[in-house]
């Protein structure tokens, strides 16, 4: 929602970023060996509906009102360090495609015998 409302390319980034983090439930689901595209449906449906704190519960197979069970403080650092080596990556990227491309010149070749 936050995304939506948001101008230009910055809307797409924002959405973007936000699909991102949808492979922390995903691969746990996967993990767990459960369906893990109908365990993130039920995920996205809970919090339309108003329950941001619905999660997986691996034992039951299902969805429901698990509790915090770890410190924002780790998840908060874990998406800066992610999201800063991210950033890196693309600044390099660019950089690299900004220079021309070549290599260094190939020496000069000395004239041939009969000349």
């Amino acid at each position: 929602q936050y995304g939506e409302a948001q101008p230009g390319l910055d809307q797409y980034a924002i959405q973007k970023f936000g699909l991102s983090l949808e492979v922390v439930p995903r691969t746990l689901a996967e993990n767990s060996g459960l369906d893990a595209t109908n365990i993130v449906a039920q995920m996205y449906a809970a919090h339309k509906a108003g329950s941001t704190s619905v999660g997986i519960d691996i034992v039951e197979g299902t969805t429901k009102d698990c509790g915090v069970l770890d410190l924002l403080v780790t998840k908060k650092e874990a998406l800066k360090l992610a999201t800063d080596a991210a950033v890196t990556v693309l600044r390099v990227d660019q950089i690299i495609m900004a220079k021309q491309a070549g290599g260094p010149k190939a020496p000069a070749q000395p004239a041939p015998y009969g000349d």
